[in-house]
């Protein structure tokens, strides 16, 4: 008895000019998908009207500062930085947030700060501390951080770098990173003496 023979199967493949078209129809969906959303995030923008943080330092000090005779310094820095949301609708996530004092063109030290979330129309106020602990000098920097001791006051600069996210309603953005320099930040080594506020730059 002859075997019985397996009907063959049949593959329908699409010619090359329909495969064709419909890739070029999925990539100008997915296109027109995200020109969408990007008016949706604009429209969003241009309603809640964003307007600039705001950040000074309100008090500074140092403590236990020490140059040794080979230019290496020790020292606590404390610095009071008010941060000022002065937005109606947009609250703000500061995820991560870094800090580092300078002298002139050199770091003194570097610290990180606790994350927060910042409600609109809201001021925090941080607590910045940073250790110098055996901090190189330059010999130039040396001389002069120790002329500007035997005058009574220093001036350095404060500098924070953060992650955010901004909130609106129940809408999330994604990270941006924001800057922020202090400059000049006049710290006295004899407390009695008035902190003058200092201002601070913003770039978002």
């Amino acid at each position: 008895m002859a075997p019985t023979q397996q009907p063959q199967k049949t593959t329908v493949t699409k010619p090359p000019r329909q495969r064709a078209h419909i890739l070029r129809w999925a990539a100008m969906l997915f296109l027109a998908l995200i020109v969408l959303v990007g008016i949706a995030v604009l429209i969003i923008w241009l309603v809640i009207k964003p307007k600039r943080l705001v950040f000074s330092v309100e008090d500074g000090s140092v403590y236990n500062f020490n140059i040794s005779n080979d230019n290496h310094l020790n020292a606590s820095f404390n610095f009071v930085v008010r941060s000022y949301n002065p937005n109606s609708r947009v609250s703000i996530y500061y995820d991560s947030i870094e800090s580092r004092v300078d002298y002139d063109d050199q770091s003194l030290a570097f610290s990180v700060v606790d994350s927060f979330f910042q409600p609109h129309w809201n001021v925090t106020r941080l607590q910045v501390k940073l250790e110098a602990q055996s901090t190189a000098l330059l010999g130039s920097v040396s001389k002069d951080i120790k002329l500007e001791k035997s005058s009574g006051e220093m001036e350095l600069d404060l500098w924070l770098k953060a992650k955010i996210r901004f909130k609106v309603g129940a809408w999330k953005s994604s990270h941006r990173t924001l800057k922020v320099s202090c400059s000049p930040v006049v710290v006295h080594f004899s407390r009695p003496k008035a902190f003058n506020r200092a201002l601070c730059d913003v770039e978002l």
